[in-house]
């Protein structure tokens, strides 16, 4: 989906001021509400929607919000955290640990891939394209060791499955039986 323009809006839910970004979309066929990192809300509504609908969606899913808000507020968040600075101090020691994660794990596997790349991102600890180029967020050097090798192993299964099928898990479940407990633990935690 594109970049849409949104309203900043707000309402009250359960006796508390939430703040909201209202963004429409024409290619939208329902409502989306979606807490961010820090607890901001976005709505995306489709055309034929009124505000008013949006509000009373809003007010329903009162308990459901606010607890989302709540304990991504209080979470620790690394995607969040840093700037430019941190970004220079510490992308050599990400590029460092992501090829010494990559030269273990894929003695291994021994899958071929491209380019690798560390990159500020903020919403993801990294990804896999179809042309087999790897990309790390920086933040991964800030990770326990375990949860950087679940990273870096995740992505260096997607070279070879590009989903999270079946098929994609086991094939991570090969190096890290113990996956669904690191994924539980990133995805929780940080």
């Amino acid at each position: 989906m594109s970049h849409l323009r949104g309203e900043n809006k707000k309402i009250i839910l359960r006796g508390t001021e939430v703040a909201y970004c209202l963004k429409t979309s024409g290619r939208a066929k329902n409502l989306r509400i979606t807490i961010k990192p820090g607890g901001r809300v976005n709505a995306v509504r489709p055309r034929f929607l009124d505000e008013r609908a949006v509000e009373k969606f809003l007010t329903q899913k009162a308990d459901w919000i606010l607890d989302k808000i709540f304990k991504l507020k209080n979470k620790k968040n690394l995607l969040a955290i840093g700037d430019r600075r941190d970004f220079l101090k510490n992308r050599q020691i990400a590029r460092d640990l992501v090829f010494n994660k990559l030269s273990k794990f894929n003695d291994f596997y021994k899958f071929d891939y491209n380019r690798v790349a560390i990159r500020d991102q903020q919403t993801r600890w990294g990804s896999c394209s179809a042309k087999k180029n790897l990309n790390f967020n920086y933040r991964i050097a800030l990770l326990p060791d375990r949860l950087a090798d679940y990273v870096v192993a995740h992505e260096l299964c997607h070279l070879r499955e590009l989903n999270h099928s079946p098929r994609f898990w086991n094939l991570l479940s090969l190096s890290l039986p113990d996956y669904k407990f690191l994924r539980h633990e990133l995805r929780v935690s940080y």
